[in-house]
């Protein structure tokens, strides 16, 4: 049953129409995306649709101003300074990697550092790692404690006169930690360290404030948080998105252009090379409006109290192994585990028949998994549109895993 005088989230989201049975516990890979935001992209191509920021018509200005008017409300949404520290990208992955191509390769340095914790996602090492190859810079790697804790410290012990770059989620997407990132950022900034924040985890999830914070870039991605996929986001301090090159070269995206040479736009559409995902764009502010009216307050209540309710079950589990925290509250809805003598693409292939639906796999983290003596893990992520009936769905079948796979105990 739903949760006591609860309201029924569920019903906003189609998918649970065709499969209401699912139970999907894999948000922290993508999550449902609810009616208003299919009905905004669709209603954008029916009746808006036209080359953003390229025609003086009606449609093309009605074009232009969705596509502007999203970035306005992302803007507000993560408490930007201008809509000119707004890029458009695909994804949180191309986000990181602009950062890494431009401002890296004009920054880094022979004998520079670049520090990275051993926890991130891949988008957020490989770029870093591939720049320290060429530009011969040190790649060091900020390790954690056994249950994913990196303190103020251990920065401070990190960091070099040498370091220029350090990288970190807010969240984690192992062990579903909130870092430090406030005062991470001013002990970067002491040290005339720049900061790069993943947020594919956090934005969804928690009010971000960048300016509060201090970071000196954010990337996340649309379809993480309710919007359609194809769009993310490059949130960067203006003063240095204003001495970065361009990452693609092309349409839209210059100023002039002769046989001889060039002029670029100037922010953001300088980063903003081509024809734009305007329909994404458009999907990703209907998806702001919607996370704005259920509000943070009720979407941290419910995915905490969910997670609290999934890991005291799993608690009492026999033979289930919870990674990081024991405390739920240090979990902001992602519990990453294993299950002793049995893989997790068999465990995530029996969550599957009974309907629930779990990532397995090293979701994107081999450092870490190395760094923790795992190969692979599983894990269930929830969100607010989740319900006890998926909890105690996942429970009931976490319960039978080991007799399924032939064990008496």
């Amino acid at each position: 049953m739903k949760m006591m005088n609860e309201r029924d989230y569920k019903q906003d989201f189609p998918v649970f129409e065709q499969y209401p049975d699912l139970a999907y516990l894999d948000n922290s890979a993508t999550t449902q995306k609810p009616r208003a935001v299919i009905d905004a992209v669709s209603r954008y191509y029916r009746e808006e649709n036209a080359n953003p920021l390229r025609g003086l018509y009606e449609l093309a200005v009605k074009a232009t101003d969705a596509y502007e008017n999203a970035r306005t409300a992302v803007r507000d949404f993560i408490g930007a300074a201008s809509e000119r520290e707004i890029i458009f990208t695909r994804n949180a992955s191309e986000s990181l990697n602009l950062i890494a191509y431009s401002y890296g390769r004009s920054e880094i340095k022979n004998g520079d550092e670049i520090l990275v914790t051993i926890s991130e996602h891949h988008s957020n090492f490989l770029p870093w790692q591939i720049l320290a190859k060429e530009k011969g810079a040190r790649l060091k790697f900020l390790k954690c404690s056994e249950t994913g804790e990196y303190t103020p410290e251990m920065l401070r012990k990190a960091l070099t006169p040498r370091t220029k770059i350090f990288a970190c989620a807010q969240i984690s997407n192992v062990f579903g930690r909130l870092n430090p990132i406030k005062e991470f950022a001013g002990i970067c900034h002491e040290n005339g360290t720049v900061i790069i924040c993943d947020g594919a985890q956090s934005v969804p999830h928690i009010p971000v404030n960048v300016q509060e914070l201090g970071v000196d870039f954010l990337a996340f991605s649309g379809h993480k948080m309710l919007a359609p996929m194809g769009i993310g986001v490059l949130y960067g301090r203006e003063e240095l998105l204003e001495k970065m090159p361009p990452f693609l070269y092309g349409g839209e995206m210059i100023e002039y252009v002769t046989l001889c040479g060039a002029t670029f736009a100037e922010l953001p559409h300088k980063f903003e090379a081509g024809t734009v995902n305007a329909g994404g764009a458009v999907g990703l502010h209907a998806a702001i409006g919607y996370m704005n009216a259920v509000g943070f307050d009720e979407t941290e209540r419910r995915e905490n109290e969910l997670t609290a309710k999934l890991m005291n079950e799993m608690k009492n589990i026999p033979h289930v192994h919870i990674i990081g925290s024991d405390d739920p509250a240090e979990h902001h809805g992602i519990v990453t585990f294993t299950i002793d003598d049995v893989h997790p693409h068999d465990i995530a292939a029996i969550f599957d028949e009974s309907g629930v639906a779990v990532r397995a796999g090293h979701h994107c983290a081999q450092p870490l998994h190395k760094y923790l003596n795992l190969q692979s893990t599983v894990r269930a992520s929830v969100a607010f549109y989740n319900d006890e009936r998926d909890i105690w769905r996942f429970t009931d079948c976490l319960k039978t895993i080991r007799k399924r796979m032939g064990y008496n105990e």
